[in-house]
């Protein structure tokens, strides 16, 4: 199942990961976190905002609004 793994940088700074169901890793936190609440709370941000999130193709030009992807 895919998940977000919380981690420690060895700053001891907090960072996120999120890893498909492949364990590959998909994505990971923009930043690196003082705080494990601020790292959790990007990770609520990223899960509330994901399903209405668009996705445009910045590759066309204009850029342009992909309603489904393939």
């Amino acid at each position: 199942m895919a998940e977000f793994e919380v981690r420690k940088t060895t700053g001891g700074k907090w960072y996120w990961i999120f890893q498909a169901n492949n364990n590959k890793t998909i994505a990971r936190s923009s930043e690196d976190y003082e705080n494990r609440s601020d790292c959790l709370h990007s990770i609520r941000i990223v899960k509330e905002q994901s399903p209405a999130a668009k996705v445009t193709d910045m590759t066309t030009n204009p850029p342009t609004n992909v309603s489904t992807l393939p």
